[in-house]
Parts: C-alpha cells; sequence; structure tokens
C-alpha cells in the first residue's frame, strides 16, 4: 500500500483557498473509515479547517469515524509542523 503523500486525496488541493483564509489553522489528512459527513469509507482527504472544524474532526475521530493520518498548523497559509498522527501530541 502506497504511503498517503503518495496518492491524490479527496477534499482540499493543497494550494485551496481555504488553506489562505484568515481563520484556517489546521490542515489534516485522514482516511474515512465509516460513513460520516466528510465522505464514504476508502476515502483519503486533505483538509484546510478552523479552529471548531479541528475541534469536529477530532470528535469524528474519537467515534472512529476517521483516521487521522497527518496533520499541520496553519499560520498566514503557513503549513507549520507537519506530522503524522500521533495521539499524545494532539492538543
Amino acid at each position: 500500500m502506497r504511503d498517503i503523500s503518495a496518492r491524490e486525496l479527496k477534499g482540499h488541493n493543497i494550494l485551496a483557498v481555504e488553506r489562505f483564509q484568515d481563520n484556517t489553522r489546521w490542515m489534516i489528512e485522514f482516511s474515512i473509515l465509516r460513513p460520516c459527513s466528510y465522505g464514504s469509507p476508502g476515502d483519503e482527504m486533505r483538509l484546510f479547517l478552523t479552529e471548531d472544524g479541528y475541534q469536529a474532526a477530532l470528535v469524528s475521530r474519537k467515534r472512529r469515524e476517521i483516521k487521522i493520518k497527518r496533520y499541520a498548523r496553519v499560520i498566514e497559509g503557513h503549513v507549520l509542523d507537519f506530522k503524522p498522527d500521533k495521539r499524545r501530541r494532539h492538543p
């Protein structure tokens, strides 16, 4: 199985307008495990999110609807601290 970074992801592309919006704080790449508002099982997505959107994604992760593969902070369109998912590192 290829790494998530080598595959095309659904959702926002890396230069999406959402990345550069003033209230964007997070970028996540994730797999959908169960049907949910993000998509269908098996889909892999990238989203640029506000703080509220990120908190909703963490709730979906807790419900085991999604599995976060990688995440990063976003400040003024800059993707910082790109990390693989490690539960103890999430705020």
